[in-house]
């Protein structure tokens, strides 16, 4: 009889985290081995990708006519598959460049609650690709495997992923989601929000990687007093609205966190949201251990006490949150017959 973790063993096992801003790819017995943006340029004249991932990041708002950026997933799931099989293509030919005649196993992450055609079309792309076999696993378990919670006991594992196209939040008990939300405030959206505020505020037009730079900018955790952050700022350079003409300007770190608090209390009412349908079991659980964030938008600065302030109980930032959803596939692929039960099984259709 055909035996599935023995052929799991001697294959080229892939786990990836095929996210909105980026694509992260865990290869068994080495870990994470590719981080690229997901994003592709491509020859609008003749459909020809001309650049993948970091290269085609750079080429975003400096591109020639006839000649496009795109991110092929938007919030979470596959806006255009032909796309993002030429990224996915492209970026296991660059692990798998000596070894192309072994099709290798592909587990790749899911928002929960995507519908049956959105997974149809995820494990086709993998398909297309030539996955020998793929399976699924939804992003919350998958990041709360990566953050080491106990996901197959019987106790309430309360966790919020924040990613670059949805914020999901969700209690998982047993190997399962007993409760989730879903939330397209994350971090495209909290770019849009300092693009906004920049342009309402401060009068001058701003792209997307000076947005994503301001933002990353406040994620970074410093050990410095209150009165000192306060004064920090940063460099944005654009287009003033009036003149139109290019400037630079100083925006401190109080007017980014303005900006983003709409967007912050979005997704603390999210967490609300969830808790008040979590069976009262699992909240007393959820009481003890508290909540746990991951994903890269989980770094923005005091989001963690935001929440704790509003909910009323521990939360805690997972180690190396931006990497917890591949690291949890990558565990389900090392640890195959003890996480089986969490990995949804597709077959190609034809």
């Amino acid at each position: 009889m055909f035996n599935l973790s023995f052929s799991l063993s001697l294959s080229r096992n892939i786990g990836i985290d095929l996210g909105t801003s980026t694509t992260l790819i865990y290869v068994k017995g080495k870990g994470i081995i590719l981080e690229e943006p997901s994003i592709v340029a491509y020859q609008k004249n003749d459909n020809r990708v001309l650049k993948v991932g970091k290269e085609a990041k750079f080429m975003i708002g400096r591109t020639p006519k006839g000649v496009y950026t795109i991110r092929p997933l938007q919030y979470g799931v596959i806006a255009n598959f032909e796309v993002t099989a030429e990224m996915l293509r492209y970026f296991i030919k660059q692990i798998f460049s000596r070894y192309q005649f072994i099709k290798p196993y592909i587990t790749i992450c899911v928002p929960s609650g995507v519908s049956e055609v959105e997974k149809r079309a995820v494990s086709e792309v993998a398909y297309e690709c030539g996955s020998r076999r793929v399976f699924l696993i939804e992003e919350p378990i998958a990041a709360a495997i990566g953050a080491g919670l106990p996901v197959f006991e019987p106790m309430g594992n309360l966790i919020v992923d924040i990613g670059g196209g949805t914020s999901e939040v969700a209690v998982i008990s047993l190997g399962g989601i007993v409760v989730s939300e879903i939330t397209k405030v994350a971090g495209d959206y909290l770019n849009h929000q300092i693009i906004k505020y920049v342009k309402e505020n401060r009068g001058l037009f701003i792209g997307d990687l000076t947005a994503e730079e301001l933002k990353i900018s406040l994620s970074k955790r410093n050990d410095i007093s209150e009165e000192d952050y306060k004064e920090d700022s940063f460099e944005a350079r654009g287009r003033d609205r009036l003149t139109g003409l290019p400037i630079k300007i100083e925006l401190t770190k109080n007017e980014l966190k303005e900006a983003l608090y709409d967007s912050v209390v979005e997704i603390a009412s999210t967490v609300k949201l969830v808790l008040e349908k979590t069976p009262p079991e699992l909240i007393s659980d959820i009481i003890n251990k508290g909540l746990i964030m991951t994903g890269g938008g989980s770094l923005l600065s005091d989001l963690d006490k935001f929440i704790q302030e509003q909910i009323k109980i521990p939360v805690f930032v997972s180690k190396e949150p931006q990497y917890c959803v591949a690291k949890g596939t990558g565990e389900a692929l090392e640890n195959f017959d003890s996480h089986s039960r969490v990995l949804i099984k597709t077959s190609r259709s034809r």
